[in-house]
This record gives C-alpha cells, structure tokens and sequence, in this order.
C-alpha cells in the first residue's frame, strides 16, 4: 500500500468521508476497519476502544466524529450502526490495567482487542485506519490519522461505539459509587470531580497513577 496517498487528504468532517475506504477498497482489500477509543483524560473507569467495519453500500456521511454530535445522535447512531450489521469489535481495558502499563499503551491495547473482537464476529479486517499518531500493535497493514474521526467514516463510527460504551459503563458505576457522580462527567476532571476525591479519597476504578489521585 502506498502510504502517500494519505499524505493530503483533507478534512471532509462528513462530505466525503469514506474516501479512504474507497481508494483502499478500489485496491483489491476486502474489509477496511476504523480504529477509536475514548476514555484518555478521565481519572477513573476503563478506556475503551472499537473498530468498525461499515458496510460499502451504507450512507458514510452520517458518521460524524463522536466529540462533534450531541450524545442523543450518538445514541442513535449507535442503533443504526447494529441495525446496519456493520461489523463491530469493543477493547476495554480497565484502570488497573491503565496503571500497570500507561494510558497510551492501555489505550493501543484496548484497540488491538477490539481488532480481534471482529475476528470472532467472522470477518477479519485486511486493513486498519487508526485514530491519532500511533499504530496499533497488530500484524493486519495499517495507517495511523491525526484527526481520523474527521476524515474516516469507519473511524467516526468507532469512535461513536467506543463513546456510548463508555458512557454506559460510567453511568453503572455511578450506581455503585455515586458520591462521585460519574453518570455526569464519566470521570473527566471536573471541578466537581476533584472535589469529591479530595472529601471521599479516591474509590476502586480511580486510576491511582493519574495526577489528581494519587497526591
């Protein structure tokens, strides 16, 4: 694969966002998967990551990055994903975890088991379009995008997975952890946030290496 066909693709935030996968696709590969993860910042709960193989005949400008659409679209584009049986890995990889290896190494981890995630699920991905600066560590041909969300539709829909995921599993905790109210913030480091750890201390899904815990 020649990699310079990346080199100037510009940000199409939904006009033409699946023109990657086409040129890709135009080359003989069979399933191009989108690679996301939420949940870098926050100071408690996993990082979780997917990878989405959409399907080619799907409308690809309706995938927006997650960060750019209110959470009642996410909501349902995270319906419509499943209802289109697009084909759908999640990694999540919990703060332990996180603390015994880095939240940049958690987070490559979380996005090479949601690529093998989609093995199971019976198709096997021939070629990856990463979110950020950092490939994953996977054998399958790969390209890393800064900004991907904004200019893969695969990416996009994986980071909409990967956010609903993690909403979701934020908003159990706070069920069982509710001083800290995660079903707000989802364990960013808001005022709010920081407050409750500095009167509670900090509860079993804080990540203990993260400045704003562990002082």
């Amino acid at each position: 694969m020649d990699r310079s066909l990346f080199d100037t693709l510009p940000d199409t935030s939904g006009a033409a966002n699946f023109s990657i996968e086409k040129i890709l696709y135009s080359q003989g590969l069979m399933a191009v998967a989108g690679c996301d993860e939420v949940g870098r910042g926050p100071l408690a709960g996993p990082v979780v990551a997917a990878s989405v193989i959409l399907p080619q005949d799907c409308n690809p400008a309706i995938f927006l990055d997650s960060k750019k659409i209110s959470h009642k679209r996410r909501t349902e584009l995270f319906a419509l994903l499943h209802e289109l049986n697009a084909v759908i890995g999640v990694g999540i990889v919990d703060e332990k975890k996180i603390d015994q290896i880095n939240i940049l190494q958690a987070s490559l981890l979380a996005m090479k088991i949601a690529v093998e995630e989609l093995a199971t699920k019976g198709t096997a991905p021939d070629y990856l379009l990463v979110d950020g600066k950092f490939e994953i560590p996977h054998p399958v041909s790969q390209q890393a995008l800064i900004k991907g969300e904004s200019k893969s539709a695969s990416i996009a829909a994986a980071s909409i997975i990967a956010k609903i995921t993690r909403d979701r599993i934020m908003d159990d905790f706070h069920k069982k952890y509710p001083v800290y109210q995660f079903h707000k913030h989802k364990g960013y480091p808001t005022k709010a946030h920081r407050e409750a750890i500095a009167e509670h201390g900090p509860c079993p899904i804080h990540r203990r290496s993260f400045k704003g815990v562990k002082k």
